[in-house]
């Protein structure tokens, strides 16, 4: 499956912002979603992800509470809207996806994700 992010920008300390990401693949369904981010110069880090069925979705604790992730399996597209915005979120931000063999599972371990999309810059200015 081919993602692609969009969404990204500049916004102020407190705004809001929704990126999205668009998946290719007509079984998009069947795969669990994620959301990660990379400061340059440190490691990627977990955000959230969604079950394939959106029923269960999991955070990082810095963006419990200020993010929220879903997903439209009718537009084969998942979401992250980001409330109260912090200059350390700043980051490029990446969706990934692997097939989830169960409706429910989720994961934070990037190794589990085997497909990656281009990432999209968001930009929080103080």
């Amino acid at each position: 499956v081919q993602l692609q992010a969009s969404g990204g920008g500049l916004v102020q300390t407190g705004g809001s912002l929704r990126i999205s990401c668009a998946a290719s693949r007509r079984a998009f369904n069947t795969y669990v979603m994620g959301w990660f981010r990379q400061v340059p110069g440190k490691e990627r880090e977990f955000v959230a992800t969604i079950s394939r069925s959106g029923l269960v979705t999991y955070y990082a604790d810095s963006v419990k509470g200020r993010f929220t992730i879903s997903r439209d399996n009718a537009k084969n597209t998942v979401y992250l809207q980001m409330n109260s915005l912090k200059p350390e979120d700043t980051a490029v931000y990446y969706c990934a996806a692997f097939y989830g063999r169960l409706p429910y599972i989720t994961s934070q371990d990037q190794n589990r994700y085997d497909h990656w999309g281009q990432g999209t810059l968001v930009t929080v200015s103080s």
